[in-house]
């Protein structure tokens, strides 16, 4: 019984884990607009700007969406992030998390 519980719980982890994944191609292509400020490889050659590249997905996409949601404000990413989707700012996600 333990063996089978451990197995469904593994493959619903697994299953959920896959459903979250974005698309990184799809991220490279929509991060033209980010590398204005965070670098054209998700590198920020200013020290007030954050780094992308290498970051967690699971971090950038709470963080991308906070500002698109405006429950993190800043007045310069504001504009950047209103009209991205949820699959975008996942993409984008992937895209910087595989760096």
């Amino acid at each position: 019984m333990k063996s089978l519980f451990f197995a469904l719980m593994t493959s619903l982890l697994f299953a959920s884990s896959a459903a979250l994944a974005g698309d990184p191609a799809a991220g490279k292509a929509k991060s033209v607009v980010c590398s204005a400020c965070h670098g054209a490889d998700g590198i920020s050659v200013n020290p007030l700007w954050p780094n992308l590249k290498g970051q967690k997905e699971q971090y950038l996409i709470k963080q991308i969406k906070a500002f698109r949601d405006g429950s993190r404000k800043d007045p310069s990413m504001a504009p950047m992030v209103a009209a991205l989707t949820d699959e975008d700012i996942e993409n984008l996600a992937a895209y910087y998390s595989s760096q």
